[in-house]
């Protein structure tokens, strides 16, 4: 097994387990691909099939599960404002909030975790998942892949694509808080 081959399946490991650093493996993989590691498509649809595997996990888990799960998760801050920010907008608009909910930290498993609780149908979380995990997927992988091709050594890459993630993923967590604070 090649250097690309056992990333690659590292990447879907990490992606598969929720909590595990995803956004940084992923990053780093981009970063590979940009210095022809690997293909970057071929790190997207690793890092999305193991994502959108896990997603349908936790939302089975919800599903049977139920509002347990959640509660035992709920105990931690700032998993409950993660909680109350999809509580109200799952019921309203559940396909896209599942979709922003991505770039929220832990955003992913509480959506896959709650739909599941709220029973949603599956065809529509499956559809809403694939669509999110896809989107983040890219965006990640593409980050690193930008840091990888401006800079060519991949320790600075890395840090450069992780600060850019950190901003970009600050940024729209206080937009959404603050909306969710809105009156």
């Amino acid at each position: 097994m090649d250097g690309s081959t056992a990333g690659l399946l590292v990447l879907f490991v990490v992606s598969l387990v929720p909590l595990l650093p995803t956004e940084v493996t992923l990053l780093g993989m981009g970063i590979s691909a940009a210095q022809g590691g690997t293909s970057l498509a071929l790190v997207i649809a690793v890092a999305s099939a193991g994502c959108l595997a896990s997603d349908q996990a936790l939302y089975a888990l919800g599903r049977f599960g139920g509002r347990a799960a959640l509660d035992r998760l709920s105990r931690r801050r700032k998993i409950a404002a993660g909680l109350g920010w999809l509580d109200g907008r799952l019921q309203r608009h559940p396909r896209p909030v599942l979709v922003v909910a991505r770039w929220l930290p832990s955003g992913g498993t509480l959506g896959a975790l709650f739909a599941g609780s709220l029973r949603w149908p599956m065809t529509e979380f499956f559809t809403a998942s694939a669509v999110g995990v896809t989107l983040w997927t890219s965006y990640v992988a593409f980050l690193g892949y930008a840091g990888g091709r401006i800079v060519t050594e991949p320790g600075i890459s890395l840090l450069l694509s992780l600060a850019v993630a950190l901003i970009l993923g600050s940024v729209i967590t206080y937009g959404v808080k603050r909306s969710a604070t809105a009156p």
